[in-house]
């Protein structure tokens, strides 16, 4: 098969679909690799780097697409890279449809096969391609957070870990899943006071566990979710319904009880986010103020750590993407039901019913 990566185009986005590394194993089991010039040179991955590997490197990413059979990406296609996808391109990439109805429909026109990383499953019931970065913005959650709690980032002045003699900064964790739990392990490193709010009891009794009573532990109802921001000088929002809208759990009147300068970090923004205030922002202006409260709402988390990210990313997707290499879209996904998990968008169509809904757009089952 002729795989393609173009570069990532999304601000300050430098993570790159595939690896050098991740390329020489697709030679070797004989694809072609078609990748844009300078696709990995933000995480200093040269031309020079591919073509030792195996790939052949075009000048731009029209010939990337135009040249492709499958089209590996990090971020959701921006809209004029949709225009230039085809009814027998694959694509595979985070997509995120949920929050984006423009890119759904976009997609639907091309007629394109779409597998979103992060609805393909694993027989535990996890989300193997998501967990990677969720566990890196879980982990960039805090040490963002703790950033702008500083005076001269317009907060409150705080010091997460607090000193002898004066108490430490108190964290809310909205979800105890992967990014919850890989912020809550950072923001106990720093000595923070932390509590992980979930609305699953069994799950809270794990966490009760894993953290050997170093942190607290809450039920998630409205009226627990209301105390916890009041009190709160960092909120993570780490919510995860797979594939569909994050639900809004902290609410603009809620935000009135925050003292000025406390911080919100809304992980769940790719998928709408899961503050009532929160609106997707960039690496280049990432926070913004609402009632004196600093949202940072950056829909590229894991970007900002782009090196880091793209090797944690390509460790998880590369038995796919040879998956689909060797048997193509169709059969690949007949092989592997928790790949076909993955597939949002086919033959014109919404193919998962969460993003239908959410969207209000037509749903046909694969």
């Amino acid at each position: 098969m002729r795989v393609g990566v173009p570069k990532e185009i999304k601000i300050h986005e430098y993570r790159v679909g595939l690896t050098p590394a991740s390329v020489a194993e697709l030679t070797l089991h004989g694809h072609e690799v078609i990748v844009e010039t300078r696709a990995g040179s933000g995480i200093d991955f040269t031309d020079e780097d591919y073509v030792a590997a195996g790939a052949r490197i075009v000048g731009t990413a029209k010939e990337v697409f135009d040249a492709a059979e499958m089209i590996v990406k990090v971020k959701e296609p921006q809209l004029h890279e949709c225009a230039m996808l085809r009814p027998d391109h694959l694509l595979f990439t985070y997509l995120h449809l949920a929050a984006d109805k423009p890119q759904a429909e976009a997609l639907m026109k091309s007629g394109a096969t779409c597998i979103a990383y992060e609805t393909v499953t694993d027989s535990r019931g996890g989300l193997p391609l998501l967990r990677p970065m969720s566990e890196v913005a879980g982990r960039m959650s805090i040490q963002v957070g703790a950033h702008y709690l500083e005076k001269e980032s317009g907060g409150r002045g705080i010091l997460l870990g607090g000193v002898p003699g004066v108490a430490p900064g108190r964290v809310a964790i909205l979800g105890g899943g992967v990014s919850g739990v890989n912020a809550a392990q950072m923001a106990v490193g720093l000595r923070a006071d932390v509590t992980i709010y979930d609305i699953s009891t069994a799950r809270l009794a794990e966490l009760d566990q894993m953290f050997d009573g170093r942190v607290k532990t809450a039920f998630s109802s409205k009226a627990a979710i209301a105390a916890a921001v009041a009190r709160a000088h960092l909120v993570i929002g780490a919510v995860l319904i797979p594939g569909a809208a994050a639900p809004k759990l902290v609410t603009r009147e809620m935000l009135k009880t925050m003292k000025r300068g406390s911080v919100l970090v809304d992980i769940a923004i790719d998928q709408g986010g899961c503050f009532e205030t929160s609106h997707a922002t960039t690496h280049q202006d990432p926070v913004f103020d609402v009632d004196g409260v600093i949202h940072y709402c950056v829909a590229n988390m894991p970007g900002a750590v782009a090196r880091t990210s793209t090797f944690a990313l390509n460790n998880a997707t590369l038995p796919f993407v040879l998956k689909l290499a060797k048997l193509g879209g169709t059969g690949a996904m007949q092989a592997d039901p928790h790949l076909a998990a993955g597939l949002n968008v086919a033959g014109g169509y919404i193919t998962y019913k969460a993003v239908a809904d959410d969207l209000d757009l037509p749903f046909k089952a694969a």
